[in-house]
């Protein structure tokens, strides 16, 4: 019972892998290594190459040089187990298909996910291709395995639910802006209707005067007459 707990520790444990080195490249070298892997895992590497410069007399970044990745499933690989995970290898083997072929800057990333379980051939040069040069490269590469590939189905739920929220929000939106119109509406019309209202005072104003200045007209009249008879 304890030695079964303590593999599946162990299992859980190496579940996900990480494999680090540092090596060196000439101009038209590649490097390539044998990385056995199950079905549906996920494979992600980091690289950083440095480029020998003679007047610093150190390995630099150089933005012009450039990374190739080619990654392959191997048809016809080695039967057995190798001491590493990792075997760096010179030697030539039955190529399969491709399933990255990529050039990159001095530093940068990969990813690709195995299809089928089998060794994978993770090959790895410069972009220069000149005969003559005697650029030496020193290359940083850290490999990532075990990740495994994301639920699909989950990931499509998920986003069925984000889309359900965003439909949601989108109804909301378009409820408040529907109040926001209607409130709009009835302020237009509660503005045309003391408009209106204030037009009216206006000309009860003015008609209030003009009849205020006709009945003194009269009464000064009446007055005038009225005194005119008396005398």
């Amino acid at each position: 019972m304890l030695v079964s707990r303590l593999g599946a520790a162990i299992f859980l444990l190496l579940a996900t892998t990480v494999h680090g080195l540092h090596f060196y490249l000439d101009a038209n070298e590649k490097r390539c290594f044998i990385e056995e892997l199950p079905s549906d895992t996920a494979v992600e590497g980091h690289y950083k190459a440095l480029e020998w410069n003679e007047q610093a007399r150190e390995y630099v970044l150089e933005p012009e040089l450039g990374i190739v990745v080619e990654v392959e499933v191997r048809l016809d690989a080695f039967h057995g187990t190798c001491a590493h995970p990792l075997l760096l290898t010179t030697q030539e083997m039955e190529t399969g298909h491709s399933v990255v072929k990529t050039r990159g800057p001095p530093e940068g990333q990969f990813t690709f996910s195995s299809h089928d379980a089998g060794d994978h051939s993770i090959c790895l040069s410069t972009n220069y291709t000149s005969w003559f040069s005697s650029t030496h490269v020193k290359l940083y590469l850290d490999i990532i395995v075990g990740a495994v590939r994301p639920d699909i189905e989950h990931d499509r739920s998920h986003v069925s639910e984000l889309a359900s929220k965003v439909r949601d929000l989108n109804q909301k939106l378009e409820d408040i802006r529907r109040e926001q119109q209607y409130q709009r509406e009835r302020e237009a019309d509660f503005r045309d209707l003391s408009e209106a209202t204030n037009t009216r005072a206006v000309w009860y104003s003015l008609l209030q005067i003009v009849v205020l200045v006709l009945t003194c007209t009269w009464q000064l009249k009446h007055l005038k007459r009225f005194f005119q008879d008396r005398s």
